[in-house]
């Protein structure tokens, strides 16, 4: 038993702490788990609760655009479609979230599999039109039967996640983290178990290449689509029990734009990006709110903060924060700390010769 914590602990040793980029993100997560001991505020409990559901709903947006290469502008037809899902289930045949929200992620599959079927045929630009137009249509449908979908107003009073906020936030939590990983590991091209990862980025980088070298594209880019999908879906199913709330709003485009604001902030082709800029830009968009400066106002200073940020930070602030404290051996390929002169598995030198 000694020796299986030894091992367990040494491996942990070397594959967390010895990364900074990994530190980093387990205080990030510890941190998260610890607040409600440290502060049981319900507006901060509020906008962290929203932040977490949409670090999952922006996260799922760069699985798709990000790694899969299939730019999407309509994203919130996922979202809006789990929302709905879950709370027409919940208003109508009085289902509990349970059973609601994994009920939402799979009608944003199917939705998914549907809204995929152009990506057989258009790429790029052409493609981003297409999906842009499939939450017009959505909206449309749900004014045609106001009765059932609630019309403007939408759906009201549907059953909350629990009776605690801080219950509703361990939640929300649980299943941010449980969700980022999972998108993480499907993602990750060095995985030696899923190959999802790898073939991503052929299709992103070269879709003709991949296809004669064997790899069926359309079924990945389906798959694409899909695993999208079921997180966006769950995201929104979370979000329609949280507010207790479900309207056109959820479909605006401005819920699209969202979450490519937050992954080019936060870092694209990264799954961690994405939940780092939203916990950065929710927040700041809410604080900016308190001020008598205007809703225009308040749009045009965090669109300055954006452009200023984006301009020294390219890459995004988690990629470029990451490349300022992790430098990769050159040999071994492992990822040490960038104060170290020589990698801690091979010792080969870090740093280029000065000539």
């Amino acid at each position: 038993m000694n020796y299986y914590f030894r091992s367990l602990y040494q491996q942990f040793r070397i594959e967390i702490l010895a990364i900074p980029g990994r530190m980093i993100a387990l205080v990030f997560i510890l941190s998260l788990l610890s607040l409600p001991l440290v502060s049981m505020d319900p507006y901060i409990l509020h906008i962290l609760i929203i932040a977490t559901i949409f670090a999952i709903y922006a996260a799922s947006w760069d699985l798709l655009a990000g790694f899969a290469g299939q730019l999407s502008l309509g994203h919130a037809l996922f979202f809006g479609v789990a929302a709905y899902t879950a709370a027409l289930l919940n208003k109508h045949f009085g289902l509990p979230p349970l059973i609601t929200i994994p009920c939402g992620g799979l009608a944003a599959v199917m939705i998914g599999l549907i809204a995929g079927l152009p990506a057989l045929r258009l790429r790029g630009f052409y493609l981003a039109l297409v999906t842009l137009s499939f939450p017009i249509i959505l909206t449309g449908l749900i004014y045609l039967f106001p009765k059932f979908t609630g019309g403007e107003l939408g759906l009201y009073n549907i059953d909350p996640l629990s009776g605690s906020r801080v219950l509703d936030y361990y939640i929300v939590l649980v299943v941010m983290l449980v969700s980022v990983f999972t998108m993480y590991k499907l993602t990750d091209a060095e995985s030696k178990h899923v190959r999802t990862g790898v073939i991503f980025h052929a299709i992103r980088e070269d879709e003709i290449a991949a296809r004669v070298s064997g790899i069926y594209t359309s079924r990945y880019k389906l798959l694409a689509f899909a695993v999208s999908g079921i997180f966006a879906g769950i995201a929104g199913g979370l979000y329609a029990h949280f507010i207790r709330v479900s309207g056109p709003s959820t479909l605006e485009l401005l819920f699209s734009f969202y979450p490519i604001l937050w992954t080019v902030f936060g870092g694209i082709a990264t799954i961690y990006g994405p939940v780092v800029g939203v916990y950065i830009l929710y927040p700041l968009l809410e604080i900016l709110g308190f001020h008598p400066w205007g809703e225009a106002t308040r749009f045009i200073i965090f669109s300055l903060i954006l452009m200023i940020t984006l301009f020294f930070m390219p890459q995004g602030v988690s990629t470029w924060i990451r490349d300022k404290i992790e430098i990769r051996c050159p040999r071994c390929k492992l990822i040490n700390m960038s104060t170290r002169y020589s990698c801690r598995a091979c010792r080969a030198s870090l740093r280029p010769e000065k000539e």
